[in-house]
């Protein structure tokens, strides 16, 4: 039996809009998101978290600047496929039918909520430069639920108040760092590095454990995808939102990296809670100037969060819109905002942040972490197989044989790109992500019966 639509009169049908309301974000507004939900917590704090595996991870952050920008390329061509809001859960949706699409929509939910938290907690080592919280759990965490809450609170005023706060935050955070991280270069000690590979691995296996923490600096380069249904012009905005905001946030970061590794010597830096503050007190040889620098990482961090909010929002509100996902998620406020994803996923990260000081902040944030690196690798992996499967299918429109060869090669390589992180993240990651991603299943059963009972009813 066939499964009847959700839709009604006054409902979109799968892969399309609601009834049109005004796209609020322009080129500029769409690459700021990109560039805005990239470079938050992760050039901050991800130095020294990836400091114990050596020099490689240099080498890590140009892997994954390359494979950023080839997921920013196939993202813009998915895009010009289904410009909607909901990006990786569409793509798989459209290919592989509704299970695929909830897979992709879930894992991509947990990944948004779980980054949060660590964003959150994040804040708190450069908040502690700051205000010293002297190692108090207590305030540490209240430090964290204000960084959460506050952009939270941002997000009900409306859409067009988070694409105003991201452009914003990012020209405050981009400037600074791009200065700090060219001025740095000419301050860099080679000794500092320490050695190439630090762990007693092997290089490849060393390089791929690195590159799967450090992706989640590079999370948030499928934003403009996600909330295409905000960006006007989607066919052609989105792609080049993707691309513009990667590029950019990949030159600060490997300029960023390479300065901090080379100011801060490393046994230094694998204990350090503000590193890039530790980085700017050696250039200015004072503190002043790491007052600074976490005054730009707190703003950056939080406009981080902004964004990032808005992206848990909107994935479950497409999958809602299809029934795939609770039907509060599908409820959108007069801001243009689904409150109820505002809500929950405000709700989660708390209670995550709360087990982190109950449980360990030392080694909670770094699970975090990779955690963050499966679930967001999943609708990757999903969405590269959804492109790689209309290329073999055959595409809507014609392509000139280079094209095609282009479009084949960056969609494989994404794939094989997300496959890659996935093994990194390493057997413990691996397996509390897959907990995370069967954890949905119930929800899923339970909303494809409903459903199925429905449609029999009518």
């Amino acid at each position: 039996m066939t499964v009847p639509s959700t839709a009604d009169a006054t409902e979109p049908e799968p892969g399309t809009e609601p009834a049109p309301r005004r796209r609020t974000f322009g080129l500029a507004a769409a690459t700021a998101l990109v560039m805005g939900n990239i470079i938050g917590g992760g050039i901050f704090a991800l130095p020294a978290t990836v400091a114990p595996y050596g020099g490689v991870s240099l080498l890590a952050f140009v892997v994954l600047s390359v494979g950023a920008v080839l997921l920013a390329l196939l993202f813009g061509k998915l895009a010009r496929r289904s410009p909607v809001t909901g990006g990786l859960y569409v793509y798989p949706r459209d290919a592989f039918g509704p299970f695929a699409g909830f897979l992709s929509a879930w894992s991509y939910w947990t990944m948004c909520w779980v980054s949060i938290a660590a964003l959150a907690v994040a804040v708190v080592g450069y908040v502690d430069v700051l205000i010293p919280l002297h190692g108090d759990h207590t305030l540490e965490a209240v430090v964290a639920l204000v960084a959460l809450w506050l952009p939270a609170a941002a997000n009900f005023a409306g859409t067009r108040w988070v694409g105003t706060v991201q452009v914003v935050s990012t020209v405050l955070k981009f400037v600074p760092l791009l200065l700090v991280a060219t001025i740095g270069l000419f301050f860099i000690d080679t000794d500092n590095y320490g050695p190439f590979n630090a762990t007693g691995d092997s290089v490849p296996g060393a390089l791929a454990a690195a590159a799967a923490l450090l992706l989640y600096s590079f999370l948030g380069v499928e934003s403009a995808a996600v909330s295409a249904g905000e960006v006007r012009d989607p066919e052609r905005n989105v792609g080049r939102a993707s691309v513009l905001g990667t590029l950019a946030s990949a030159l600060v970061y490997i300029l960023g990296i390479v300065a901090v590794f080379g100011l801060v010597p490393h046994d230094k830096l694998v204990d350090s809670g503000a590193p890039f503050a530790d980085a700017v007190n050696t250039i200015t040889g004072g503190t002043w100037g790491g007052t600074a620098i976490a005054l730009v990482a707190v703003a950056s961090i939080t406009g981080c969060l902004n964004g990032w909010i808005l992206m848990a929002a909107q994935m479950p509100y497409a999958a809602a819109r299809d029934g795939l996902f609770p039907a509060p998620f599908a409820k959108v406020g007069k801001g243009g905002v689904p409150g109820f994803g505002v809500w929950a996923v405000a709700v989660l990260g708390t209670l995550l942040i709360a087990l982190n000081y109950t449980a360990g902040p030392d080694t909670t944030f770094r699970v975090l972490v990779l955690i963050t690196t499966f679930t967001g690798c999943v609708p990757y992996l999903l969405s590269a197989a959804a492109q790689l499967y209309w290329l073999a299918q055959g595409s809507r429109e014609r392509i000139r044989p280079a094209g095609l060869t282009r479009d084949l090669i960056v969609a494989a390589l994404s794939f094989a790109f997300s496959f890659w992180l996935i093994a990194g993240a390493g057997y413990a990651a691996v397996y509390q992500g897959v907990l995370f991603l069967f954890a949905g299943i119930p929800v899923y059963v339970w909303l494809r019966g409903r459903q199925r009972t429905a449609g029999s009813e009518v």
